[in-house]
């Protein structure tokens, strides 16, 4: 396949309310989870991000209603978006969206070292007509690669829009299904943490006293011998946040290879976390939508070998 290069992109983000007073570079890198933050700081020194159409240093530090402009500059990349059929169900679709139940292992957007078999190279199969300037097609948010679950995916500019200031507004109700190590003994909880990059290691977050504000909510569901089933429902959407916060709390995600511990009862495919459910308005005034997707079968059957033997409380 030829490589191209593609046009600059011009990224275009409002600073929201809990950013006031974040550094810019921080800003980018958190909310561009694929950039890094010295990459970030390469930008503003070459001027390629302005601050209400002004150039700034990296250590300047925003303002709530502030507007950032961000230029990539071109890239090689492979000749358009090759299409993937990949077996992606579509639990819902209408003139102005669709949403996948995302299966694990598939990662979201095209990215380093994952430039096949991702969601939005299956949506180029499946959905060719879509145009959008940009190799998110309309991706609206994304889910980890080994995380399950409910993912919105706009069908045109206008929806997409709406659907993303309800996400930047925290007007979406998510709730997760999480297996986490040993058992707790509250019926409910919440974790209330800020969260930003591992400053030991970029690769990771972590709970950090200056980090963006996180809240995350958990209703036991039902414990195990050695775990526990929550349901969480998250009013932020941070990077890794459910997966950081349990295990802030010391109840990693059972299987997260990055948070979590090595060792578990049973066999664990990967990390058990699945997106089970969302609640948002359609565009044009239709109303709200509330999906719900049943966990799938691999996690399932942990749940059934955890079963034998080991009762609820």
């Amino acid at each position: 396949m030829s490589n191209v290069a593609r046009e600059s992109v011009r990224i275009v983000l409002d600073v929201i309310d809990d950013e006031d007073g974040v550094r810019l570079d921080r800003v980018i890198s958190d909310r561009l989870t694929d950039m890094s933050r010295s990459y970030a700081q390469q930008l503003m020194k070459s001027g390629d991000v302005l601050i209400n159409g002004e150039a700034v240093k990296p250590a300047h530090r925003v303002r709530w209603g502030d507007k950032v402009e961000i230029l990539l500059p071109p890239v090689e990349e492979p000749d358009d978006l090759p299409p993937d059929y990949l077996p992606i169900p579509i639990i819902y679709e209408d003139d102005d969206l669709l949403v996948f139940d995302k299966p694990p292992g598939v990662v979201t957007h095209p990215a380093p070292g994952h430039a096949r078999g991702t969601l939005v190279n299956a949506l180029r199969a499946i959905r060719p007509d879509l145009q959008f300037n940009n190799e998110r097609l309309g991706v609206v948010h994304r889910l980890d690669k080994d995380t399950s679950g409910l993912i919105v995916v706009a069908k045109n500019e206008r929806s997409r829009l709406f659907l993303l200031q309800q996400w930047q507004e925290r007007k979406v109700v998510k709730r997760y299904t999480a297996l986490v190590h040993d058992v707790i003994e509250e019926e409910k909880g919440t974790v209330d943490a800020p969260i930003s990059r591992d400053p030991n290691n970029r690769k990771r977050m972590a709970v950090v006293r200056d980090g963006r504000p996180a809240v995350s909510h958990f209703d036991v569901a039902r414990r195990f011998a050695d775990s526990t089933l929550v349901d969480i429902h998250i009013e932020t959407g941070r990077t890794h946040q459910i997966r950081v916060h349990m295990a802030f709390i010391g109840h990693p995600v059972v299987g997260d290879a990055t948070y979590g511990r090595k060792r578990f009862s049973v066999p664990v495919p990967r990390q058990f976390l699945h997106a089970a459910y969302l609640k948002f308005d359609l565009p044009g005034d239709r109303g709200p939508l509330e999906l719900e997707t049943p966990l799938p079968p691999d996690l399932q059957g942990v749940l059934d070998q955890l079963s034998e033997g080991t009762p609820d409380d």
